[in-house]
């Protein structure tokens, strides 16, 4: 077995969390290889823990320090494994970052994933919540991944079926949660180009570039990062987690309903019913730019809660909370957290 790599003690997560909490861990390693992950998983101090598996750690809310182990993975690591006329299958190190991993399918004229442009994180926290942005999601280019099993050491292959992806969800934040440890990743990814460009502002983003036709999948991608980054907080800039709550889905009759009250109420048609934009209904309850001294909502997009500098993680729950009862009272719907709060 390889050495177990340096396993540090109380070591800040500050740099590790996008919202830039100061909280501490009470043991941190990092890996980057299989080998060392379970060289660090036979040591008694690891065994007796509580784990904490680390990738970017931008869907995280940290509201106090860990009393146990952070293990962060490092693998590396994209590479071609197999191609033909049609598609290519093409593999990731779950520590490598997301948007390196489209911008690598880009450079290799591989499509599919360019809607998911510039979604923070790493590639092993991609599947766990079957990431997805402007009509696109993971498990739409998704083949399998490897993912070590904590308590056994060995590693299993899960394909789409066996990951149980739903919206944001998957089998790994449910039945398997803190089970598996994301190795590695592998999508089947397309030769010719099929741009979705349908969801939100990503046509009039085109033609605004001067792009008209079918765009290429790399003017796909170059439209999603500028409306990303018109919209969303750069975390190195203003501490947040990107989009704190998920979109709710209600039923027809429940928007009908919305509807007839609120005759401006956005929707769009999913299996079963409508999903109503998050950010819509936060910012009609008054909360878009709400400031609570060192934390608060984003000015330009009420989905993101931000940390303007040295903000607790437990206020920042509290926020989120409030956010929730306010859109229960006004619309009688239930928000639920994309982020994860520890």
């Amino acid at each position: 077995m390889a050495p177990a790599p340096l396993l540090e003690h109380s070591v800040s997560l500050r740099p590790f969390n996008t919202f830039g909490l100061d909280v501490k861990a009470r043991l941190f390693a990092r890996f980057a290889s299989v080998e060392e992950l379970r060289a660090l998983l036979a040591l008694p101090e690891v065994q007796q823990a509580d784990k904490l598996i680390l990738g970017g750690g931008s869907n995280l809310l940290f509201t106090q320090d860990f009393d146990g182990v952070v293990l962060k993975n490092e693998i590396r690591g994209l590479e071609i494994v197999s191609q033909d006329d049609d598609s290519a299958l093409v593999r990731a190190g779950a520590g490598e970052s997301w948007h390196g991993m489209v911008q690598f399918t880009l450079d290799n004229q591989l499509n599919g994933i360019e809607n998911l442009s510039l979604i923070p994180g790493t590639v092993g926290a991609a599947p766990l919540q079957n990431i997805g942005a402007y009509g696109a999601e993971l498990k739409d280019t998704f083949d399998h991944l490897e993912a070590l099993e904590l308590a056994t050491g060995h590693v299993r292959t899960f394909t789409a079926s066996e990951c149980g992806f739903g919206y944001r969800e998957s089998v790994f934040k449910g039945l398997l949660k803190n089970q598996y440890v994301v190795t590695g990743l592998v999508l089947r990814l397309h030769r010719r180009p099929q741009p979705n460009v349908s969801y939100g502002a990503i046509q009039t983003t085109l033609e605004d570039m001067g792009i008209g036709g079918e765009p290429t999948p790399r003017q796909v991608s170059e439209a999603v990062m500028h409306i990303r980054r018109s919209k969303l907080p750069d975390p190195a800039q203003i501490g947040n987690a990107g989009s704190f709550f998920k979109n709710p889905e209600v039923s027809q009759a429940k928007f009908d309903e919305l509807k007839h009250l609120f005759p401006g109420v956005p929707g769009y048609p999913v299996p079963g019913g409508v999903k109503v934009p998050a950010g819509w209904l936060i910012e009609q309850c008054g909360w878009k730019g709400q400031r609570r001294g060192a934390h608060g909502v984003h000015d330009k997009q009420a989905l993101v809660l931000v940390n303007h500098g040295g903000a607790q993680g437990h206020d920042i729950r509290e926020l989120a909370y409030d956010i929730i009862a306010s859109v229960r009272e006004k619309f009688g719907i239930e928000l639920h957290p994309e982020v994860n709060i520890l």
